[in-house]
């Protein structure tokens, strides 16, 4: 049997902490006694730097019941390095690990279908939603016009998948060896290879306190996993660059021949919409550019990306 760690990022849970909790360990204790992974399997909260009683909480699940232990993060570092910490961490404790949101909107239900995938040797499982029902029409849009851009993009990844998967000791080692500091992790653990598989469930409403994930970091998620996969946007902008140089010596010679057959006249709106159209498109191909620079910047600094302030695990240790 194997030990199984389940590992749950958490930013101001306080009120969504306790029915986690309570239906994770129900999960845990059944999937034991069922024999299906190894008593010593535990629940592995992340503590992303929360402003409320958030870790106080993930504190006395631990000293409650041995099942839960906990990571308290420096500071607030974000979701997916979050995440990363919890892989990282408990991978030298387990030998499969099943990433999921606080939010109990992916069915835990769905990890009897990693196990069972896991048996039949795939080292990484992905958690697929089946439908989006629960989503708004904006966000269903969004959502499936955004992984139908990174397909594009040529950014390999799993459509109407998240971070709800399973992973085995040996595929997040393989991880470990990506020294980024960009994360897109749904985007990266692609790039592992192995042998994979899906499994569909349908996703629920949360049940209570907020989501953490408004429009303006889903939009910031979404330019995260472009830009830190694929550089088709530079070539796109060359290309574009090509386009308009080969129109712009067309016009060239447009402008020469009605020149010279004197049939000039004045094109004052031609030339505002010309300025207005290409210093517009400059100053996108700058920002795109620009963005890119950035994500070397951060790169060449070589910053953690994440600091571990408190790890519940190493008290357990003699």
């Amino acid at each position: 049997m194997e030990t199984l760690y389940i590992v749950i990022p958490c930013y101001n849970e306080e009120e969504m902490l306790p029915i986690t909790a309570r239906a994770l360990i129900a999960k845990l204790d059944t999937l034991i006694a069922d024999g299906r992974v190894a008593p010593d399997s535990k629940v592995m909260f992340v503590d992303d730097g929360s402003k409320d009683k958030t870790w106080n909480l993930i504190e006395r699940f631990h000293r409650s019941c041995d099942l839960f232990t906990g990571v308290k993060l420096s500071r607030n570092r974000g979701h997916q390095n979050a995440l990363l910490a919890g892989l990282m961490t408990a991978k030298d404790h387990a030998d499969i690990i099943v990433s999921m949101d606080a939010d109990l909107q992916d069915d835990i239900n769905a990890i009897d279908g990693f196990l069972d995938k896991r048996a039949e040797g795939c080292e990484i499982v992905y958690g697929v939603r089946s439908a989006r029902e629960t989503d708004t029409g904006f966000k269903r849009f969004t959502a499936e016009g955004y992984y139908k851009l990174l397909e594009a993009m040529g950014v390999e990844i799993t459509y109407n998948h998240a971070d709800y998967r399973l992973m085995s000791k040996r595929a997040v080692e393989a991880l470990a060896e990506f020294d980024e500091v960009n994360l897109f992790l749904r985007g990266m653990v692609p790039m592992v290879g192995f042998k994979s598989d899906i499994v569909t469930y349908e996703r629920a409403a949360r049940q209570a306190g907020e989501s953490k994930y408004p429009l303006k970091k889903m939009l910031a998620l979404a330019v995260e996993g472009i830009t830190s996969l694929s550089v088709k946007p530079i070539r796109l902008i060359t290309t574009l660059g090509i386009v308009i140089f080969i129109v712009s010596v067309l016009m060239l010679i447009y402008f020469l021949v009605i020149h010279f057959a004197g049939k000039t006249v004045a094109g004052w709106t031609t030339t505002v919409v010309s300025v207005w159209a290409l210093g517009g498109l400059q100053l996108l191909a700058i920002g795109v550019i620009g963005e890119y620079i950035g994500k070397i910047y951060l790169e060449s600094k070589k910053r953690p990306k994440y600091i571990i302030e408190t790890d519940l695990e190493d008290e357990q240790q003699p």
